[in-house]
């Protein structure tokens, strides 16, 4: 018996960007594309074309450079985002635009200020001229699991008929109940009369931690796209996590009426990707992608492993992507042999300074670690500046002091806009004396809202990867640093977001999406 395909939509460059410190360059957004490309997700939701100039290039960029998928951009139901989105998505091969319009009552009494019959003509004008742009057209209700049956009804009817190919029925708060939400798609597609001519989508949040559960329940009533984005990543609580979605519908096939395409091999790569760019570390009891997924400490598990891997797995760890860490390259390896690794990883460098850059690291590092794993190489490719930060700051040394019962104490020698400069202090740790004196140059006004370690590979030589967040005036930054050495680590992922702090702040249009 032949299944359904299920359309993935993976919006992590638009509404995974949208979780605070999550905004990513231009650059960034292509490397994400590219994987996702090799992914074999079916969309790719570029971005917000009309939030800011950089929002509208890097659309442009994902749009001329993605050929295997469709590339979408969000557009509110206004005809400035529109034509800004079709503009953005000139150069696509597979075009989408995608609109949306808020259709419960307590969005169109109290953000749109609409009456329900001002929502509806707004809706259908919107998506008869997205489809004079672009032939492939979707339509979102947001808060659908809050709107009124009877008039969502009117609204997805109309806008069918207007052209619409695909309708989406976002969950946006997460206020949904599996059983609940799965019959109310159901009962939609069943009451809509040209429900045949589109197929169904939801965009799910995980507010209550159902945005997965929902999302199946969906599939099982009758969608046939499901929005989500890599590691769950997204505003507020986040969205249904594409890795639980598709190996979900893989593992319990006995249930699931479709299938997707997605080279299943490419979620760990995936993963670590978007984590090392965005600077939000997976936790470790993540389902599929957490260091501990396939980890079995208990006695009686690793006994019944042992005998068939089946007693207590019901995935492989290789069918998605995981491997053991394997020792590829030393510090006698060449150019070329580098290159070829970090080409088998999926790594591409886009001019050949970048690729010399990520070969001075790798030798850098393998001084001072003997053993170079993929994951060495994955995170000296997340830390080529390819951004659009100018390195305003850079660090040329440190020294950290720390004894018991004494107060650490730092020096740190920074370049600041080409000039040396030292600068010393103490600190309640060496981490926290290392960031004082970084302050006493920077004199950024930045409050530190968080500071996270991670070992990359294993072992006492193992790279730490450090990653903090920055506040000011509101805007929120990540950084990221990679040594073997903790402290410096540290320095790094400071000066990296101090760095970012400096470029010119994103302006998004009042919305909160869908």
């Amino acid at each position: 018996m032949s299944k359904d395909r299920l359309i993935i939509f993976d919006t992590t460059l638009r509404d995974g960007e949208q979780s605070p410190g999550a905004s990513m360059t231009k650059d960034e957004k292509l490397r994400i594309a590219r994987q996702l490309e090799r992914l074999n997700v079916d969309v790719i939701e570029a971005g917000f074309a009309i939030a800011s100039p950089g929002d509208f290039e890097a659309v442009k960029a994902v749009a001329d450079t993605i050929r295997e998928c469709s590339v979408a951009s969000l557009a509110r139901a206004a005809y400035k985002d529109i034509e800004q989105a079709a503009a953005a998505l000139k150069g696509a091969a597979r075009p989408r635009i995608h609109t949306f319009i808020a259709t419960s009552p307590i969005h169109m009494q109290y953000k749109l200020q609409m009456t329900p019959d001002q929502v509806l003509d707004q809706a259908v004008r919107s998506v008869r001229q997205a489809c004079s742009h672009v032939d492939d057209v979707e339509f979102s209700c947001e808060d659908a699991s809050r709107s009124d049956f009877d008039f969502l009804c009117r609204v997805v009817e109309a806008v069918i008929a207007a052209g619409a190919r695909t309708i989406n029925l976002p969950d946006t708060v997460g206020y949904g109940e599996p059983g609940e939400y799965g019959a109310r798609v159901a009962r939609l597609m069943q009451a809509v009369p040209n429900a045949d001519k589109a197929i169904f989508s939801v965009h799910c949040h995980n507010d209550l931690g159902l945005a997965v559960a929902n999302s199946l329940s969906a599939v099982l009533n009758g969608a046939r796209q499901v929005e989500c984005t890599i590691n769950g990543l997204g505003e507020r609580a986040g969205n249904a996590s594409l890795e639980e979605i598709v190996m979900a519908i893989r593992t319990r096939s006995d249930i699931f009426p479709v299938e997707t395409r997605i080279v299943t091999e490419e979620i760990v790569p995936a993963s670590r990707l978007v984590s090392g760019i965005t600077g939000f570390p997976v936790q470790p009891n993540k389902a599929i992608v957490g260091a501990n997924a396939f980890a079995h400490e208990a006695g009686i598990h690793q006994d019944g492993i042992l005998k068939h891997r089946e007693t207590y797995e019901i995935m492989r760890a290789q069918d998605v992507g995981w491997t053991n860490n394997r020792l590829v390259l030393g510090k006698h390896s060449g150019r070329a042999a580098v290159k070829a690794r970090f080409e088998e990883l999926g790594v591409r460098f886009d001019t050949p300074e970048e690729m010399e850059t990520a070969f001075q690291r790798f030798k850098e590092l393998a001084d001072k670690k003997h053993e170079i794993f993929d994951e060495d190489l994955q995170s000296i490719a997340g830390n080529v500046a390819t951004g659009d930060a100018e390195e305003r700051f850079r660090l040329v040394a440190l020294e950290a002091i720390s004894h018991t019962g004494e107060k650490p104490r730092a020096t740190v020698v920074l370049s600041v806009d080409g000039h040396e400069r030292s600068s010393f202090s103490e600190g309640d740790g060496p981490v926290d004396a290392v960031f004082r004196a970084i302050e006493q140059e920077a004199s950024s006004g930045a409050k530190l809202l968080l500071f996270s370690i991670n070992a990359i590979t294993t072992g006492t030589d193992s790279q730490a990867e450090v990653m903090v967040r920055l506040e000011r005036g509101g805007r929120i930054v990540n950084g990221a640093g990679a040594d073997t050495d903790i402290i410096v680590a540290s320095a790094k992922s400071y000066l990296d977001a101090l760095n970012t702090l400096g470029a010119a702040p994103r302006e998004h249009p009042q919305t909160s999406g869908i």
